[in-house]
């Protein structure tokens, strides 16, 4: 069942999130950090991505899964320089 959306969570959420926007470059990549943060913090008993696409309304594995692999790809990118 799905049971998290973005709108419910609270301003704060979106307030600490945007700490965090300077280091993702697409407005998909902001979407779907605030969406694994938020599922991650949700009542689900797995905190996988699967779960907490499954769980989520509007929420794709495939795009949690390509926008975390993107992140971490610019990660390992600015170690290496």
């Amino acid at each position: 069942m799905k049971e998290t959306t973005a709108a419910a969570m609270p301003p704060c959420f979106d307030r600490w999130c945007q700490k965090f926007d300077d280091l993702l470059r697409t407005k998909a990549q902001k979407r779907e950090f605030r969406h694994y943060l938020g599922g991650l913090l949700g009542e689900s008993e797995r905190k996988n991505m699967s779960q907490i696409a499954r769980d989520a309304v509007e929420v794709t594995y495939h795009k949690l899964h390509h926008c975390l692999d993107a992140v971490a790809a610019r990660r390992e990118a600015s170690k290496r320089r």
